[in-house]
């Protein structure tokens, strides 16, 4: 009997080990697979990480249109350091602030009540911005005086920065696009070279196979992230805040949850032209509206419901709560709940729909 059993488990485990190591070589014959799934990730990383790396805020720009008072205009807000002055004719003015060259456009006025307007765009957060910080400095030069004195502290604590707040949306993104692409670009592959019609030949399983796909993809996307993560650490100073098994848990669950959007996804798909429009159909919203690079509360209330449900969204929201708030797993059920609800659901889906040919 024990013998029976043993011959039985080794029957059932041994397509997985067998699918798991065929993708295991087919992966390490392909030198450009090995820098898309390792290196552009980190390119992008260091892309990135620079464009918003911290660095002195940058001058707020000022067109000051000819007249009387320009001349006097310009020479005062020469004398602060945070405004970057110049003197063009009206038509040139509105131009350069229509075309987003300039923030702000002020004129001198010769009327007895308003000495200065100021023609801004109410719709450009930097010109609003620039409105207030403008108006402050002139006051200041006719004489305004500050009713209190108040002291500055400035931030500057591990988290604050942009690049701290963007590695848990690659991260996420890097999760997406590995288990849509890494398992459903390879079924329809395999389905186009006829390779799965000589499975219905085997006693394997449907699922067998499905779980073999997934489990390679899983191991091709463990080294991506430690890479990603070792990486930030030492060359942007990004730390995670909490724990590392958190971080471990999320980022597994949420290659599972992709790795089985990915299986449904090419469960029937025949040419690469049908699922590469499935994939960026499934992938376009979460680009948009999961928070990779800003934050979803952007968007307005009413779509807020929406946002969250998307796989993606829970993820990158685990991630970047763990990262920089040091936030538990036990305050993330409501995140983890929805992830494996999508994992569980589209896997159960690929395993009734999935075809061989």
């Amino acid at each position: 009997m024990n013998a029976q059993n043993n011959n039985s488990s080794s029957r059932t485990s041994s397509p997985v080990r067998q699918l798991v190591l065929s993708r295991l070589r087919e992966f390490i014959r392909e030198p450009e697979v090995i820098f898309w799934v390792y290196g552009f990730p980190v390119l992008l990383t260091i892309a990135l990480g620079i464009a918003f790396r911290n660095k002195p805020v940058e001058k707020i720009t000022v067109d000051v249109e000819e007249g009387p008072k320009a001349q006097a205009i310009n020479s005062a807000l020469e004398g602060h350091e945070k405004f970057q002055p110049a003197i063009h004719d009206a038509e040139t003015c509105r131009l350069r602030l229509r075309t987003g060259k300039t923030d702000l456009v002020v004129r001198g006025l010769e009327s007895a009540g308003a000495a200065y307007e100021y023609e801004y765009d109410p719709t450009r957060t930097e010109s609003l911005l620039a409105r207030n910080a403008l108006d402050d400095a002139l006051q200041r030069t006719l004489g305004r005086k500050d009713l209190f004195e108040a002291e500055r502290r400035e931030m500057t604590e591990p988290g604050s920065r942009y690049v701290d707040f963007l590695i848990p949306g690659l991260l996420g993104m890097s999760l997406m696009g590995g288990g849509l692409w890494g398992v459903g670009f390879v079924i329809v592959d395999m389905r186009i070279r006829k390779l799965l019609k000589r499975f219905l030949a085997t006693p394997m399983k449907k699922s067998t196979f499905l779980i073999a796909i997934m489990l390679s993809r899983f191991l091709f996307m463990l080294p991506e992230m430690v890479i990603l993560i070792v990486f930030a650490r030492f060359v942007f100073g990004v730390q995670i805040q909490g724990s590392y098994l958190a971080v471990i848990f999320l980022i597994v669950l949420g290659a599972c949850t992709f790795s089985g959007i990915g299986l449904l996804v090419a469960s029937r798909a025949r040419t690469m032209e049908t699922v590469s429009g499935l994939m960026n159909l499934v992938m376009l919203p979460m680009w948009i509206l999961s928070g990779i690079f800003f934050s979803p509360e952007r968007f307005p209330e009413m779509v807020q419901p929406v946002i969250n449900f998307l796989p993606l969204t829970p993820l990158i929201q685990g991630l970047r709560a763990v990262y920089l708030e040091n936030v538990p797993l036990t305050d993330l059920w409501s995140q983890i709940c929805i992830m494996a609800g999508w994992g569980i659901t589209t896997f159960v889906l690929a395993l009734r729909w999935f075809r061989w040919n």
